[in-house]
C-alpha cells in the first residue's frame, strides 16, 4: 500500500495495461456502503425492488441514452449491490462528429468513456435522487468490482450468476458480516 497525504490507500484493482475505454465486455459488481440493503428484499427468491430499488434500475436502463457507444446486458438489482454486464462499443461517428476528432464540440456522451467513468455517472445520478428525495443515508462503496470478460463461456457463466444472485441470496447473505438493514 501507498500513502497519499500521510493516508494509506489501497491501490487499484484495475489493469494497469489496459485501457478501460476499449470496446469490450465488463462484468461489474457496485456495492453500497457497508453493504446495506437499500434497494428492496428478496421473497421466495424473487427480488422485489423499494422505490430506490427502482431508481437504481431506472438509471441503470438509462446509461444507454447517455453515452451512445455502450449497452447494457443482463444485471440484477439486489438488496445491497449490482451487477451487471456493460458493453463498450467502438466510438460512434455522426456527419457532424467524426471520433476521431474528439476536441470539436464533441459532448462527453459521445465519447468512449472509459468504464469507470460510466459506473460513476450511473451512482452519481441514483445517488443525486435519493439525496434530492429523503434517502439521506444512502451511500456507495467508494470503489466497484470489474471483470474484463475475456470468452464466450465467461459471458454465459456471469450471465448465469446474474440470473441466479436472488436464488442465492438467502445462503450467501448470512456469510457476510459486513451485510446490515436499515
Amino acid at each position: 500500500m501507498t500513502k497519499f497525504k500521510n493516508t494509506f490507500r489501497i491501490e487499484s484493482s484495475r489493469l494497469k495495461e489496459w485501457d478501460y475505454s476499449n470496446p469490450w465486455y465488463y462484468y461489474i459488481t457496485i456495492n453500497t456502503k457497508n453493504h446495506v440493503r437499500h434497494f428492496g428484499k428478496v421473497v421466495k427468491e424473487i427480488m422485489i425492488l423499494n422505490e430506490l430499488g427502482k431508481i437504481a434500475e431506472h438509471y441503470w436502463k438509462e446509461i444507454p441514452k447517455h453515452f451512445v457507444n455502450v449497452e447494457i446486458d443482463y444485471y440484477i438489482i439486489m438488496p445491497n449491490h449490482v451487477h451487471g454486464i456493460i458493453i463498450i462499443n467502438p466510438a460512434v461517428e455522426t456527419a457532424y462528429m467524426p471520433s476521431h476528432n474528439k476536441q470539436i464540440n464533441e459532448t462527453p456522451s459521445m465519447a468512449s468513456l472509459p468504464l469507470g467513468d460510466v459506473v460513476g455517472k450511473f451512482k452519481a445520478a441514483v445517488t443525486r435522487w435519493a439525496n434530492k428525495n429523503g434517502y439521506n443515508n444512502f451511500s456507495w462503496q467508494p470503489r466497484f468490482y470489474d471483470r474484463i470478460i475475456r470468452n464466450e463461456r465467461e459471458l454465459y457463466n456471469i450471465r448465469k450468476y446474474i440470473e441466479g444472485n436472488p436464488l442465492k441470496w438467502e445462503i450467501e447473505k448470512e456469510n457476510n458480516e459486513n451485510i446490515c438493514d436499515l
